[in-house]
């Protein structure tokens, strides 16, 4: 069955000229049929010609189609491969948090590209004209379906799907790995028996033969490591020396780089005949590599593979791996679920990882069947094999999975009040009715429908109901005599940024407390945040730990939660220590986004001044820059090096920028072009002072006087929080759009005291100004 008979006008989208047995069987299902598709076949057995076939079918009808990849790092991915569709006029656009949407082409798209977690931000949003383009597609490829196991991405995944059948009720073709029921995610997505298809392990193009190894366990972690090490050489080693190739899957990116290092040394030592050092084109080529470690170990036949290489380095070892030129090969578990590049022997030396918001954790069932499926090359292999390293106490649980597969749960129940919460606040769910309609549309109500032991199936409802229940007495939700239900300011920001719900109230209560919000407060608060609870402290990380945070009282803080607020803390300043740097980028991250949120609750339930030091927080810990100098970053062209660097000159703020022209800026270090930008940039930022006009010096005791006191503003407009104190306590405060300017109605009485100190102050909830503050004394007599 040729492509160019089936699908004559797609062709040339297809990598391969016939379609093999497994996706003939599909073919009528995805052509001739409009039901909803549930695929289920082994890795390697061609499913992503499935994916483009329901492709194909949408563009013919004029559709647009979205495809739903399991990573971020595959979407790029898609996005190279498919440029296929391009070439016959489709456009293909990927959707991704580290780019800037264009909502226009995304509009326009013939093919979308989009991680679950973007997906169900655009879902979430889908009323809004920057997003609503998600409910206008016509059918949705879910790759690698079986994610819905996954603790952290299912509940994402499972949700976004239901939510976006209910919003325009795409047609659905799923895909997956194999996994014992198939029958429950066609049941929950309505795929009829005709469009459901359990492939078995005869469609693999080439037989797994995958097995469990052993290996002895000692005391010190380190030396754990070699000890896999060697045991996946010793796996891998008679397969090499025949000519074949070996694909290592190890648990961190630096963790592929040592593992290399060590296995030439190990491969020199064992005298394997590896390498191409005699090949003068690849010798050539090599030298074109940006890592160096890489550029060392390629001639010999070693490499690594990592999501922190330049693409040009992972487009290199993909190929000469493919090539044979690379015959030994160690990756993080990206590649498996990602890049079509199989290999004679797989090992997973490492079933063990660590995550930085976790601590060590098992690696997921899921991945160690992604990465086994790797094992063999079709047209080159008959056999492929397959070896989980592990403990011997690990040994039985890895057999049986093996043995048997991994049946996909639903964890959606981890965390169903947010999931809910989410619901509602989008309007979707407004009573108790819809509550139990959104519940049947779940995976997590038909797997325990199936599963009604395991799951409570009886008492699921109730389950729900007291969710419900908790979300009410939180304040998430408001609920009606009429039980219509509606979220509330707290519900709507916990909502809006992915909050855990604990998070959200402990953010409510920082800015409903008494007393003024400082650094300390906000830094604490993100730091004591659920969302870091699973951070644990190693016994090597806690002199760095006590080193940043000398001197500052952490209360009750435990050991994970202190390691969070050292890191951030010491990112601030861009002196993160190198015990702690492994784990800093995750946290940073997850920092910013929690800073960005408690901004908006401080905004929303406290004032403008509370909101502007949660912007200042994050800008410094985005740029690494001091409180002097965090001002600058609000202009464009301004990052931390340029900042400093301007600070150190005298400049302070964005209004100063301004003041002695591009002229100045050029002096003081930059060049002439970016000094132009950079002073446009900052004229367009506000450039606030206070004009006192005749505030008077002294009033007699017992007197009142009413004066005007003006905000006059020499930049550009942006939303301000004014605030008159006098002896600290607030007198009046407004938020205002600070155009031109504003001027502030003070009370002068002559009160008790002897002296009156009033401040005028000014702060910036968008921009991480630092608040332009002036006093003027009035003596009581």
């Amino acid at each position: 069955m040729e492509v160019a008979e089936v699908v004559p006008e797609f062709a040339d989208a297809f990598a391969f000229e016939e379609f093999n047995p497994m996706q003939r069987e599909a073919l009528p299902a995805l052509l001739e049929r409009d039901e909803n598709v549930v695929a289920s076949a082994p890795t390697a057995s061609g499913k992503t010609a499935l994916a483009e076939l329901a492709i194909c079918n949408a563009l013919a009808d004029d559709g647009t189609a979205l495809f739903v990849a399991p990573m971020r790092a595959l979407t790029n991915e898609k996005e190279s491969e498919w440029e296929r569709f391009e070439d016959l006029g489709y456009s293909v656009y990927v959707v991704t948090g580290e780019r800037d949407l264009n909502p226009r082409r995304a509009r326009h798209a013939d093919v979308l590209v989009m991680t679950p977690e973007k997906l169900d931000s655009a879902t979430r949003k889908h009323d809004s004209a920057r997003y609503d383009f998600v409910t206008d597609v016509d059918v949705v490829v879910i790759d690698e379906v079986h994610l819905l196991d996954s603790d952290k991405r299912g509940p994402v995944l499972e949700v976004t799907i239901s939510r976006l059948r209910r919003l325009c009720d795409p047609r659905v073709v799923a895909l997956s790995a194999t996994m014992p029921n198939v029958e429950d995610v066609a049941a929950w997505l309505d795929a009829p028996p005709e469009c459901t298809f359990e492939f078995s392990e005869k469609y693999r193009p080439v037989e797994l033969n995958a097995g469990v190894k052993t290996y002895t366990h000692g005391d010190n972690s380190f030396a754990d490591k070699y000890r896999r090490l060697y045991r996946a050489l010793d796996l891998a080693e008679p397969h090499v020396r025949e000519d074949g190739q070996a694909l290592v899957f190890v648990s961190s990116r630096q963790d592929t780089v040592q593992a290399a290092k060590k296995a030439r040394d190990e491969v020199a030592e064992r005298d394997i005949p590896m390498g191409a050092r005699g090949d003068y084109d690849f010798h050539t080529d090599a030298k074109e590599l940006q890592n160096e470690t890489l550029k060392n170990s390629v001639l010999d036949g070693v490499a690594f593979h990592h999501a922190g290489l330049s693409k040009g380095d992972k487009d290199r070892v993909e190929q000469w791996f493919k090539e044979g030129k690379i015959q030994l090969l160690f990756s993080t578990s990206t590649l498996a679920w990602g890049v079509n590049l199989p290999a004679r022997c797989v090992v997973i030396r490492d079933t063990k990882l660590h995550d930085p918001l976790e601590g060590e954790v098992d690696m997921s069932p899921l991945d160690v069947l992604q990465m086994l499926g790797r094992a063999g090359r079709p047209g080159y292999d008959d056999v492929g094999y397959g070896w989980v390293v592990c403990d011997r106490a690990d040994a039985d649980k890895y057999r049986r999975l093996l043995r048997e597969g991994k049946d996909i749960e639903s964890r959606l129940a981890d965390n169903l009040d947010a999931h809910l919460n989410a619901e509602i606040a989008m309007g979707t769910i407004r009573d108790l009715e819809d509550v139990m309609s959104w519940l049947e549309t779940t995976f997590y109500y038909v797997r325990a429908s199936s599963a009604p032991d395991r799951y409570d199936f009886e008492g699921l409802r109730e389950y729900v109901r007291e969710k419900l229940e908790g979300l009410v007495d939180g304040g998430f939700v408001d609920a009606s005599e009429d039980l219509s239900l509606s979220a509330t300011s707290l519900g709507m920001l916990a909502s809006k940024f992915y909050l855990r719900l604990d998070t959200a109230a402990r953010f409510r209560e920082l800015a409903t407390r008494d007393g003024r919000i400082d650094e300390d407060a906000v830094l604490g608060a993100v730091a004591t945040a659920t969302e870091f609870d699973s951070v644990s402290a190693r016994q090597s990380e806690k002199e760095a730990v006590d080193a940043v945070l000398v001197g500052r009282d952490t209360g009750d803080m435990d050991p994970g939660q202190r390691k969070v607020l050292a890191i951030v803390q010491s990112t601030m300043t861009g002196s993160t220590p190198a015990e702690l740097r492994s784990d800093a980028w995750v946290i940073k991250q997850n920092a910013l986004r929690l800073l960005g949120a408690c901004r908006a609750f401080l905004e929303r339930f406290a004032d403008g001044h509370a909101a502007n030091v949660a912007e200042r927080v994050a800008a410094r810990v985005e740029n690494g820059v001091s409180g002097d100098a965090v001002g600058l970053t609000a202009v464009d062209g301004v990052g931390s090096g340029r900042a400093s660097k301007l600070a150190k000159e005298g400049y302070a703020t964005p209004g100063d920028l301004t003041i002695g022209g591009v002229e100045d800026l050029v002096n003081a270090g930059l060049s002439e072009g970016v000094a132009e930008r950079v002073h446009e940039s900052a004229s367009e930022l506000p450039a606030p002072r206070v004009e006192w006009g005749a505030f008077p010096e002294r009033i007699a005791r017992g007197e009142n006087d009413h004066r005007e006191v003006r905000v006059v503003n020499g930049g550009g407009g942006a939303n301000a929080h004014l605030r008159v104190t006098v002896n600290g306590v607030e007198m009046t405060e407004t938020e205002t759009y600070l155009g031109d300017d504003a001027t502030l109605p003070v009370a002068v009485f002559g009160a008790n005291d002897d002296e009156l100190t009033y401040e005028v102050s000014v702060a910036f909830p968008d921009h991480p100004l630092v608040p332009v503050a002036e006093t003027r004394t009035v003596e009581v007599e």
